[in-house]
């Protein structure tokens, strides 16, 4: 262990003792014992979304947008929306309208990873998942993690931006010691191994000099799918546990039917496993027409330089370009539909 790990591990030892908290304490006995019982990390690739840095909030990068997406260019498509509907329902103000319709202008045509509206820095970042597992198993949620307090299995009417919106982008900062020994120790990660492209593994390196230090973003849950050669992905990230098993339960209940045309038998099938899935509560796997399913944890890494948090690299695949998503507007708020 070196200098540094040491001295900021001794210093999170002793604010978790001055805090007083038991519920920490138990978090961090469960952290503790998830690095013995997973102490493999298993990355899933990289993620996007978008940071501001606006003067009026702190000098801190904060995240505007979940880094959840897939590809950079749906986070600039994000970003645009954004832009465009704060210039829509967020001012009166014809000059500020005009600066922010200039921004989503140039997304529109541009596949810039950072751009600059009212004195506010709005930039793509870029974060990598992982899970922790054991070889076989990928680590399922902790006892401590969150689960609403009364859980609903019905799609909720307002959408939940999870607990990415506003998380302040700060290396300094630590949830407990095991949260700081991993993130220290993923100083220097970069990809590894035959399978990785040339160009993705330059990138990789590249990162560890120009983007040095890491910031963990806070845990998410996801559906995996056991397959050929492992556990795989089955949709997106969710915010809680039961979020997760929610999006299970609503594919097979309905969306996979639709998605892939089952027929009425296979229909039924997958209807009548998610009500008995359903039934268990919390269950965290589950098989149906053998295939078999995990809710699990996911961590996300995202590195920080001098000038702030990651943008996309070169090596980051975009299946289209930019494009124009919005309907024009002029500075009094006039929509031309065309």
């Amino acid at each position: 262990m070196t200098d540094d790990w040491r001295q900021r591990i001794d210093a999170l030892q002793e604010e978790l003792i001055r805090r007083d908290d038991p519920t920490a304490w138990v978090r961090e006995a469960d952290a503790v014992d998830a690095s013995l019982r997973y102490p493999h990390l298993a990355l899933r690739g990289p993620v996007f979304g978008v940071a501001v840095l606006d003067p009026a909030a702190g000098p801190r990068w904060r995240l505007l947008k979940p880094v959840v997406d897939p590809m950079p260019q749906v986070t600039r498509d994000g970003l645009n929306s954004h832009l465009w509907f704060k210039a829509k329902d967020g001012t009166d103000d014809p000059a500020v309208r005009r600066e922010l319709l200039a921004a989503v202008a140039v997304l529109d045509g541009e596949p810039v990873n950072e751009i600059e509206a009212c004195g506010v820095r709005y930039r793509v970042v870029r974060a990598d998942e992982f899970s922790r597992g054991d070889g076989e198993n990928l680590e399922p949620p902790r006892p401590t993690d969150p689960e609403p307090a009364e859980p609903s299995w019905e799609r909720p009417r307002k959408h939940n931006p999870g607990p990415d919106v506003g998380f302040v982008l700060d290396p300094a900062h630590d949830d407990g010691p095991m949260a700081g020994a991993i993130r220290l120790g993923l100083r220097d990660f970069a990809y590894s191994g035959a399978h990785v492209p040339a160009e993705v593994y330059a990138d990789s390196e590249r990162a560890v000099g120009s983007h040095p230090d890491v910031v963990l973003l806070p845990t998410c849950f996801g559906v995996v799918e056991r397959g050929t050669i492992g556990w795989e992905p089955s949709g997106g990230l969710a915010a809680t546990p039961h979020d997760a098993r929610r999006h299970l339960y609503d594919g097979m209940a309905e969306v996979w039917a639709v998605l892939h045309r089952y027929d009425d038998a296979t229909r039924a099938v997958y209807a009548k496993a998610a009500e008995e899935f359903r039934a268990l509560g919390r269950a965290d796997e589950f098989s149906v027409a053998e295939r078999r399913f995990r809710i699990c944890r996911v961590d996300r890494m995202l590195r920080m330089g001098p000038d702030g948090p990651e943008p996309p690299r070169p090596s980051d695949h975009d299946e289209y370009g930019p494009m124009r998503i919005h309907p024009q507007m002029d500075e009094h708020g006039t929509i031309a539909h065309d």
